[in-house]
């Protein structure tokens, strides 16, 4: 199969601006492709320790005339601080940037959210291009424009929305992810069509064993069904007003999982498969779903090698303390995305506490 019958370009539409999501082989080198898509003579590559030894020097060819610098982080989702903020726009300050300079993150969902963020705040905002090196930053978080860093009392409680220039998903730097990794991103792959999709999730479910082994063509696949799905939602809500909030499927219940185990536990895709689940639960203990439904979730979510259980020494009251501090809430009462189904995720206000607490201690081991 050529290169070119792999590559699948989205197009992400909001009003009179859009922007395209490249997904394919050898995309990093596509270098006249991305260049086109810088408009000044400035540029700041953010990435980190890991995944710069491996692809910076190739998006240094692409920068060859232009005047630019990089900023590398520490690997890892304690490191989307605002600190690491202040010391990326002081890059940027550094290397003189004007108001068409671009910021370039190349990495993961961390690298992704703290640049676009970054670009964010330099002079009220400058272009950023997407380069996500992960599964879970190609299919979720490089798309939509959501940025943001954590403090230790939540995660993405800073942020803004600011969408990139472009999102370009190089699917060959999946081969130097490392399995865990890999398995995080799936589980992103797996709520957007456990949010609304039955039969993509039906497509799963026949695809598992393919995708666990990282069969390229039904990876590409996947991904790019992801991206329209998610593609669609942000085009109608992009600013998270309604429909966009369903995309947080499992994600109150994965980020007090993630802030819990101080951001080192689970990875953030970890996090939102057990959350999910948790979800799923509720559901069916406020009437809402089926059993069956809640049991066809977990069983692909272990098919594919993701966790589904809360971790060791985590506190049923913790975790519901750190839910209250999620974004969604609303007049102090819990709002969650909730589920009736596969394929039928819907925000449910004013949940009631005692029922998510007696869901987190069932859940929670010993």
């Amino acid at each position: 199969m050529s290169l070119s019958s792999l590559l699948r370009r989205i197009d992400v539409t909001l009003g009179d601006r859009s922007y395209t999501v490249s997904i394919g082989p050898g995309q990093l080198d596509d270098t006249a492709y991305w260049r086109a898509r810088l408009r000044g003579r400035h540029a700041l590559v953010i990435s980190n320790s890991t995944v710069a030894p491996l692809y910076l020097e190739r998006i240094a060819k692409g920068l060859d005339g232009l005047q630019w610098s990089s900023f590398l982080l520490d690997d890892g989702e304690a490191h989307k601080s605002f600190a690491n903020v202040g010391r990326a726009l002081e890059a940027l300050a550094h290397l003189g940037a004007t108001r068409d300079a671009c910021v370039i993150a190349l990495g993961g969902g961390v690298v992704g959210d703290l640049a676009g963020f970054t670009a964010a705040c330099w002079m009220r905002g400058i272009d950023f291009i997407q380069m996500p090196t992960t599964l879970l930053a190609m299919v979720d978080s490089s798309v939509g424009g959501k940025t943001g860093v954590n403090l230790p009392a939540g995660k993405n409680l800073i942020g803004a929305f600011h969408q990139p220039r472009a999102v370009i998903a190089d699917t060959d730097t999946l081969t130097t992810l490392p399995d865990r990794e890999y398995r995080a991103g799936l589980a992103e792959v797996i709520k957007g069509a456990a949010i609304g999709d039955p039969e993509f999730f039906g497509w799963l479910e026949q695809h598992a064993d393919a995708l666990s082994v990282r069969d390229t063509a039904t990876l590409i696949d996947a991904i790019a069904r992801k991206v329209v799905y998610k593609a669609g939602v942000v085009a109608r809500d992009e600013t998270e007003q309604g429909e966009r909030a369903l995309l947080n499927l499992g994600h109150t219940f994965g980020h007090a999982l993630e802030t819990a185990g101080n951001y080192t536990t689970l990875l953030h895709g970890e996090g939102v498969a057990v959350g999910m689940v948790l979800a799923a639960r509720l559901s069916e203990r406020l009437g809402l779903s089926e059993a069956a439904d809640t049991a066809r979730l977990q069983t692909l979510l272990e098919r594919t090698g993701l966790p589904t259980v809360i971790p060791p020494g985590m506190q049923p009251d913790v975790l519901l303390g750190l839910m209250r501090l999620d974004k969604k809430n609303l007049a102090g009462t819990l709002r969650l995305i909730l589920w009736r189904g596969i394929g039928q995720a819907e925000i449910v206000s004013g949940v009631d506490e005692a029922q998510v607490l007696a869901v987190l201690t069932e859940a929670c081991p010993g």
